[in-house]
């Protein structure tokens, strides 16, 4: 009998680094046991929305943070 597959939740940083968004993937994501803080730049608020729902299915019991600042450069 084969051992059965334990599936452990992503990391939250692994759902921007793996974005096919170049926006995302340079956004900063620090975690600790009681939160999660997104950080860093994008041009839109849609990028902004996009990131946090990225993350929120890893968050667990974990308080969201998004800290992303949005510069219309």
């Amino acid at each position: 009998m084969s051992p059965t597959p334990i599936m452990l939740p992503p990391e939250p940083a692994d759902a921007l680094t793996g974005s096919p968004l170049p926006h995302l993937r340079r956004l900063v994501v620090i975690v600790s046991e009681a939160e999660v803080v997104i950080t860093g730049q994008v041009p839109s608020y849609y990028l902004k929305q996009l990131a946090q729902e990225a993350v929120r299915p890893s968050l667990g019991q974990r308080r969201l943070r998004n800290q992303v600042q949005v510069s219309h450069v």
